[in-house]
């Protein structure tokens, strides 16, 4: 607060007015608050932008190239600093607050005594007595009148007096004025005080006339230097221990991360072998974390991908040897036909039959072909699945198998029955069972009766999803009932028959992409029985 008195100056920063610099516009104040930045009529604001994001981008690049074992160090160390840092600033500034709380009531309490009990306020008293003899080594008193005049005692230097405290003195109010002179850490640092106070003047006995007292303010300033020294300390032990809880925390997360990732490393090593070597062996797992059940999976995708390469290695194999056979039947009967036509050719019916055999095993060939590209597939699950009438998808195979062996009675009996699926593979798996139940139906001796009976006779049921293939053939050797559905599996009896050996194993694979199931059994008083069962479509997920 200010004062009209000229002996005491100001304390109150008042911005002064600049005159424009000639040439240019007017000075602007300084920006209202909550108001956006004034728009920059260089490019410095750009530069400074640009440069911001050119130091965000390389602190971001940096922590990309370190490795998650240093990522984890540096994490720890950063937020026990930040901890520490918190702690300690709370700590710090808790600690000056309280110091500084109680000083302010010591000395407004001690200074509120002196002034109820007069003894100070006597000038005579005041000037005789030094500021030693009353015990107060530390401490600076005095006293100002309301018209500005002071008074100190003998030998001692005055506190710092300035327009609160003549304010104090000239209002005599209930209110004490605290204030901080200096600068910390310096010679002359105080707290100061004041509290309102009458004196009585000197030459003049106020026992006699107690109007005689004046006005003033009792002012006591308590040097600062020892609070300075102690918070001086704090703060460097604050720091000191700060320091050593960083330092600790990287060395405690250093080693959290060695003994941590210490799983993980072994996991990338198995990794690194695995594409080395490619050798599909799992890895020892122990415990129950994160990294272990990372290694299990890990554990479970080698021996998935090893059940697929074993599956792969079978499918490649046995299909070299089945393609053996065909192309070896072709490569013999068309050396023949070279070597018969070198010599003159052979008989038009012997020709003829030896053509139709090449076409045969043409057509062989080309059911194998295309039997392998379906398993070689070898895909989990049904992609691009569409809602379809699995009662259409058999009638469409009974159909197409009925063309082909029009020797045989078919007993057909079909319900709605809507499954989501693909069509085209639920179809050639269907198409599958009939053609095996049919072959299987036809007596190997028998042809087509003359009286246009049947020879054999497939009965064919679809009801609530459960598709049944009943045949009226010898049925299925009790020791061949495990394998029938396995790649290239031909009983001893098939083997005179055409095929190859794949047709059941892709009805297995039909069912198992579309979430069912099939078996084979020896129907009573009847022939091989299969049954395909397929989940409603309002059961299947998409």
């Amino acid at each position: 607060m200010s004062s009209s008195n000229p002996d005491f100056p100001s304390y109150t920063d008042r911005p002064t007015q600049q005159a424009a610099p000639a040439g240019r516009g007017p000075v602007q104040g300084p920006p209202t608050p909550g108001a956006p930045p004034p728009p920059v009529a260089n490019g410095n604001g750009n530069r400074v932008v640009a440069t911001a994001t050119q130091t965000k981008d390389w602190w971001q690049a940096k922590l990309h190239r370190l490795s998650l074992h240093a990522r984890v160090t540096l994490l720890a160390a950063v937020a026990v600093g930040l901890a520490v840092a918190i702690v300690s600033i709370a700590a710090y500034i808790t600690v000056r607050q309280q110091m500084y709380q109680n000083l302010d009531d010591s000395l407004i309490d001690r200074a509120g005594a002196a002034a109820q009990k007069g003894v100070l306020t006597n000038l005579t008293n005041l000037g005789n007595v030094p500021s030693d003899a009353l015990g107060l080594s530390d401490i600076r008193v005095g006293m100002i009148s309301a018209d500005g005049e002071t008074f100190g005692a003998r030998n001692s230097l005055l506190p710092p007096i300035g327009p609160a405290e003549l304010e104090i003195a000239q209002n005599q109010g209930d209110e004490a004025s605290l204030r901080t002179v200096g600068a910390r850490n310096g010679e002359s640092h105080f707290r100061v005080v004041a509290v309102p106070a009458r004196y009585c003047p000197l030459g003049v006995d106020c026992r006699d006339d107690p109007g005689a007292f004046q006005p003033a303010a009792l002012v006591v300033a308590q040097s600062l230097e020892s609070i300075d020294r102690t918070l001086h300390n704090l703060g460097v032990v604050l720091w000191a221990f700060g320091l050593i809880g960083v330092i600790g925390a990287a060395l405690a997360g250093n080693a959290i991360a060695r003994s941590g990732l210490r799983p993980l490393a072994r996991l990338t090593a198995a990794a690194e072998h695995v594409a080395r070597t490619e050798d599909l062996k799992p890895i020892p797992v122990t415990g129950s974390d994160e990294i272990s059940r990372l290694a299990q999976a890990f554990n479970a995708m080698l021996g998935a991908l090893a059940r697929s390469q074993d599956r792969q290695r079978r499918l490649v194999g046995d299909a070299g040897h089945e393609l053996r056979t065909p192309l070896t039947s072709v490569r013999t009967n068309l050396d023949l036909l070279a070597q018969a036509d070198k010599r003159g050719g052979l008989r038009p019916e012997d020709r003829q039959q030896l053509l139709d055999d090449v076409r045969a095993q043409m057509d062989e060939l080309t059911t194998l072909i295309g039997d392998l590209t379906e398993l070689a597939r070898d895909t989990p699950q049904v992609r691009n699945a569409e809602l379809i009438e699995l009662q259409n998808v058999v009638e469409d195979a009974v159909m197409k198998v009925r063309r082909r062996a029009p020797g045989l009675e078919w007993d057909v009996q079909l319900t709605p029955f809507p499954v989501w699926g693909d069509e085209r593979l639920l179809g050639r798996a269907v198409t599958n069972l009939l053609d095996n139940a049919a072959k299987y139906s036809i007596p190997e001796d028998t042809a087509v009766r003359a009286d246009g009976q049947p020879v054999g006779r497939v009965t064919v049921r679809l009801q609530d999803g459960v598709l049944t293939v009943t045949d009226s053939g010898p049925g299925i050797a009790e020791a061949d009932l495990p394998h029938v559905f396995e790649r290239f599996y031909r009983s001893s009896e098939a083997r005179s028959r055409p095929g190859s050996g794949l047709g059941l194993a892709i009805v297995k694979h039909a069912a198992e992409q579309h979430g069912g199931m099939i078996y084979a059994r020896n129907a009573p008083g009847a022939g091989a029985q299969f049954t395909l069962w397929l989940p409603h479509a309002a059961t299947q997920t998409r």
